[in-house]
This record gives C-alpha cells, sequence and structure tokens, in this order.
C-alpha cells in the first residue's frame, strides 16, 4: 500500500508539472482585455444618437443642402459647420433627462406643466412629423422613378416595409435595421469628391457670408430648420427609455453616440452642399433643385448618367428610410407620453395597440398624402423653415426641463451650461426673427 502511494504521488507530481498555469497577465494584455471590454459595452451602447443624426440628414434636408449648394455655392458650408455643436448640445440634453429620468419628452412636460402645455408640444411634433413624412416619402419615390419603378408601386412597398419593421417588438433590430439602411448616405461623400470641388473657392466662402440677403436669410433658417428638427428631442429621449441606458458610465457613452452622430450628419450635409456648389452652382448658379431626379442631372457632367443615378439614389433611400422609421416612432412615443398611454417599441401589439396604431396611421397617412396627387414640389423647403419657427417652442421646453426635472447634481453647469443656454437661445431667437419675417411676408403679399 505504501509503495502504491509513493507511485501515485509521483504521478500525480508529473502530472501537475504538465498542467497549463495562466501566466501573469502582462500590461499589454490588460490593455487588450480593456479595450475589448470597452468596445462591448461601447457597442451596447451606442445607437439612438446614431440612428437619430443619420436620421437628421433626411430627404428634405439633402434637398435643402442641395439648393443651397446651387444657389449660394461654398458659402453654406460654414454654417453647417457651426452647426455641429448647437446640434450636440441640444441633443446631449434629451440623453441627460432620458437617462436621468427615465422618462419620455412628453411625459416629462405633462408631469410638470401639465397636460394643456403637453398637447401644445404634441401638436408641435405631430405637424413637423407629418411634413417630415411627406418629404421622405416623395424622396423615396423619387429615386423609384429614376429606376422605373412607378410612385404607386415604390410608396406602398416602403409603407409596408416600414410598419413591419416597427411591428418587430424590439428596438434594438429597428436600431440595427435603420443604422445600416441610413449608413447609404454615406455614398453623399464620394459624390462630392468625384464633382472635383474648388477648394480655393470653398476656402474664400466660409469666410464671406451674405448675411443681409434676403433669400440667403430664407435658405439658412431653411437649413437651422433642417439640421434641428422637433421630432429628434421626442426621438432620442425615447430611444435611450427604450434601451435602458442608465446612470453616469453609460451617459458618458451616449454622449460619444451624440457626438459622432452629429460630425456624421453634417458631414453629410457639407457633401451635397459643395457637390452642387461645384457643379451646377458653378455652371448653373441659382437652379432650382427640388427632386432628387435634379440633383442626379446636376451630378451626371461629373459622375456620368449611371454614377449619378446610383450614388444619389442610395444616398436618398438610406435617408428617407430610415427618417421614416425615426419620425413615425417619434411621434407614437411623444402622443403616447403626452396621454399616459403605453408606448415602447419593447412591447408586443396587444399591450401598446394605441402606439403601434399611431406608428402605422403615421406611415400610411403619410403615403396616401404622396399618392393622392396634390402638388406637393415646393413643400420641402417649407416644411424646413417651418420647422426652425417651432424651434422655440420644443427648445424652450427642452431648457425648462433641464432645470426643474432633473436633481441639482446632474443638471447642467459651469462654462458648459452658459454656453449650452447661449448656443440654445440663438437657434430659438433665430427661430422667432424667421417666423416674424414669414408673417410680414404673407402680410405683405
Amino acid at each position: 500500500m505504501n509503495v502504491q502511494n509513493e507511485e501515485n504521488i509521483k504521478v500525480d507530481e508529473v502530472e501537475a508539472d504538465h498542467i497549463q498555469v495562466a501566466p501573469p497577465l502582462t500590461s499589454t494584455s490588460r490593455q487588450r482585455q480593456t479595450m475589448l471590454k470597452r468596445a462591448v459595452i461601447w457597442s451596447a451602447i451606442i445607437g439612438p444618437g446614431l440612428m437619430v443624426m443619420l436620421a437628421d440628414t433626411d430627404a428634405g434636408s439633402i434637398i435643402t443642402a442641395a439648393q443651397s449648394g446651387a444657389q449660394w455655392g461654398y458659402r453654406m458650408v460654414l454654417p453647417q459647420l457651426i452647426l455641429i455643436p448647437i446640434l450636440y448640445v441640444v441633443q446631449e440634453m434629451t440623453v441627460r433627462l432620458g437617462v436621468y429620468t427615465h422618462q419620455g419628452h412628453g411625459e416629462l412636460i405633462r408631469k410638470h406643466f401639465g397636460i394643456g402645455w403637453a398637447v401644445l408640444s404634441v401638436l408641435t411634433l405631430f405637424v413637423s412629423a407629418i411634413g417630415a413624412l411627406v418629404t421622405e416619402f416623395i424622396g423615396i419615390g423619387g429615386v423609384g422613378e429614376m429606376f422605373h419603378i412607378p410612385l404607386w408601386v415604390s410608396v406602398p412597398f416602403v409603407t409596408l416595409l416600414l410598419i413591419a419593421i416597427g411591428l418587430t417588438g424590439s428596438y434594438r433590430r429597428v436600431e440595427r435595421i435603420g443604422i445600416a439602411v441610413g449608413l447609404l448616405e454615406l455614398f453623399f461623400i464620394p459624390a462630392a469628391i468625384l464633382a472635383h470641388p474648388d477648394w480655393r473657392q470653398l476656402t474664400q466662402g466660409l469666410v464671406h457670408l451674405p448675411l443681409t440677403q434676403g433669400n440667403y436669410l430664407f435658405l439658412l433658417a431653411a437649413n437651422v430648420g433642417a439640421v434641428i428638427m422637433p421630432w429628434m428631442v421626442f426621438y432620442q429621449q425615447g430611444a435611450v427609455i427604450d434601451k435602458h441606458l442608465r446612470g453616469y458610465g453609460e451617459l458618458k457613452v451616449a454622449r460619444w453616440d451624440t457626438w459622432l452622430g452629429a460630425i456624421l450628419t453634417q458631414v453629410i450635409m457639407i457633401a451635397v452642399v459643395v457637390a452642387m456648389a461645384a457643379t451646377v452652382g458653378r455652371t448653373n448658379p441659382g437652379a432650382s433643385l427640388t427632386t432628387i431626379q435634379d440633383i442626379a442631372s446636376a451630378l451626371q457632367p461629373a459622375l456620368g448618367s449611371v454614377g449619378a443615378v446610383v450614388l444619389c439614389g442610395l444616398g436618398m433611400v438610406g435617408a428617407g428610410f430610415l427618417a421614416a422609421l425615426v419620425v413615425s416612432i417619434a411621434g407614437a412615443w411623444g402622443i403616447g407620453e403626452a396621454f399616459g398611454m403605453n408606448h415602447s417599441l419593447n412591447m408586443p401589439f396587444k399591450k401598446a395597440k394605441a402606439f403601434y396604431s399611431i406608428y402605422t396611421a403615421a406611415h400610411i397617412g403619410g403615403a396616401l398624402l404622396v399618392l393622392s396627387g396634390i402638388s406637393l414640389i415646393n413643400l420641402t423647403l417649407d416644411i424646413e423653415v417651418m420647422n426652425a419657427i417651432l424651434l422655440p417652442i420644443v427648445l424652450g421646453f427642452l431648457l425648462a426641463l433641464e432645470r426643474v426635472a432633473l436633481p441639482p447634481e446632474y443638471r447642467m453647469k459651469g462654462v458648459y451650461k452658459w454656453i449650452a443656454w447661449s448656443m440654445t437661445v440663438l437657434v430659438i431667437c433665430f427661430g422667432l426673427y424667421m417666423g416674424g419675417s414669414v408673417l410680414v411676408q404673407a402680410f405683405v403679399h
């Protein structure tokens, strides 16, 4: 027995010698593990900001940017750059409110200011959302016509597809599909490069802004309305809640998500402005571009007929499809929040019938307006100007909620607070100015 035990002990010692013991982690290994862990966390959190910002560059925004480049060349590039931090500041407030209150924008207005003010906020959302949906379907229908697909085929098909995506019962699934399609907008960037812009003129355009020209100010207002839209506030706050983002750590990543989206959407807008300035803005300045067909035709000399149709078509499909998805969700969220309905993309239809019915009705209503035969050709720029006029209401509520809905420790502080307030008040004043100008023009005419 003793001999056997000794043999067993020796065998165990030999086997122990062959056991692979993990070596201690080096600093490089720790860094890799930390980076991998961060990447996993970021991929789980990033999405609401990127999605809402890509939707921000919607069909109406692209047409507005194209018109700006055609009429004013490179002189509309600087405003697009200035709008990046303004866009971030506005949307960061919605993220902060969503993360720390876990309540939507309409719900917070109802809770702190009453149902009357909540209804007013929803009305601004409704007007903005319907206008946006119409422009998205016009853009998508225009792309279909470039590929010889009739309007009565392309618009109903996209409408049914959008309704089906929204009814999947999963926010994350909707987000993944939306971002994947929205990234098609990046095709406008190679279109701008292939248009061979004049970099010297572009530089000059950054310092010569015709702020005394009425038409320039009108297009400037349209660009502000095309970049900061009422439905964006409702969407990102609701998305943060549906994605269950909470705490300071997730807020930090959500801020980077918002920065990334703000930069990306404005890069796309600048690409459209530059592409038009380098082509039709040089050969036929002042030309009217009101459809995606006009934009593709303007780029044909630089990109060729096939290249212009493919790049513009894919870019517009990504813009219109994602924006239609986001706008309708924002509208349904806002109405659900204001009136206390169940309003989550993570709920099955039977638990949120009103929410999904509003979402579905919005798409059907927008599609029917486009298919009705009503002339909507000049609607796009007017809708973007309307968005700028509605901004005082939307941003006024946002600033008020930041003060009353958040505990003191979670509110904006110091220099950032004053920068944020200054930027937001500047946009509010701009919206009031444009509202007054539109009313005066309407009274005169």
